[in-house]
């Protein structure tokens, strides 16, 4: 059974342990015969991604030996595949453009936090007219770009570490697949390379839980193959907050330089999420024979 895994991170700092987990259980799942892992970089935000930040990333992994099969692929160089799938959900009309300031979005998620809602999308710019909607973009007014998501539905899968999910769509509301400069947004820049690179699996941490379920919803409209989506229990710090520069985690670089080996290091993060039943020190090749 072919299988293919990926890991995505984008080069906006140095990476740390939570990054390392992440990209360990997807090299290891995809050490089969059959299995290809593969090294994304998702660069397209120019604001916060930096070039010297791409060379640390493949610096660490390297460290670490977790050797990618593919890649480097770099979303910045991707935009015309995205523009294909863009246009195709376009003139599907299942998108339209959103004129919402930050802050008129701010208020309204207050607003249904305070009435004991979940937070989304009011789809006040979903009820538009399309000669109100193009008035306004030809007079150039700022838009985002919306994907209409069915209300009164259900999208269910299969987690593989947690287990049957289901999310009802009413609760989800509309997304921004396109910001206001032009560039694709997370849900829709790296739904659509997962399928366009053949990833069959996904490992990624549980904050991203909530996201899966908007990105099969796109993958469902654009009649691409949705990969099986796995996600793993976040590692902390000292004051149970995710692992972060915020709180003053250290970066792969800083465990480096402080003599940590990479060896006792991702023989530590293997055995955080995942029962080995081989004792000591082990290889990668062993710790991935034992996933």
């Amino acid at each position: 059974m072919k299988l293919v895994t990926r890991f995505a991170p984008s080069p906006t700092g140095r990476l740390h342990l939570g990054h390392a987990y992440a990209a360990l259980f997807a090299a290891a799942q995809a050490a089969t015969p059959a299995g290809r892992f593969l090294l994304r970089i998702e660069d397209i935000d120019a604001t916060r991604c930096r070039p010297e930040f791409v060379d640390y990333i493949l610096e660490d992994l390297a460290w670490l030996g977790l050797h990618w099969d593919e890649g480097p692929f770099h979303q910045s160089q991707r935009q015309e595949i995205y523009a294909i799938h863009f246009g195709h959900l376009q003139r599907a009309g299942q998108l339209y453009p959103c004129f919402c300031t930050p802050e008129a979005l701010t208020q309204s998620r207050q607003q249904q936090v305070a009435a004991g809602q979940p937070p989304r999308y009011d789809g006040r710019c979903a009820r538009l007219s399309p000669q109100e909607a193009s008035r306004r973009l030809d007079q150039g007014e700022p838009a985002a770009v919306r994907f209409r998501v069915q209300t009164a539905a259900t999208v269910a899968f299969e987690d593989l570490i947690r287990g049957p999910q289901r999310f009802e769509t009413g609760s989800i509301g509309d997304f921004v697949i396109r910001r206001t400069d032009g560039t694709p947004a997370f849900f829709f820049s790296n739904a659509v390379d997962d399928a366009e690179m053949g990833i069959t699996h996904v490992l990624r941490g549980e904050d991203h839980l909530s996201n899966t379920p908007r990105q099969i919803l796109l993958l469902e409209a654009l009649q691409l193959a949705i990969p099986r989506y796995g996600h793993l229990p976040l590692i902390t710090g000292a004051d149970g907050a995710p692992l972060s520069k915020r709180n003053g985690s250290q970066s792969l670089a800083q465990l480096r330089a402080a003599g940590y080996l990479p060896l006792a290091l991702v023989n530590y993060l293997a055995r955080l999420g995942h029962h080995l039943d081989a004792p000591g020190l082990l290889s990668i090749d062993a710790l991935a024979a034992g996933f």
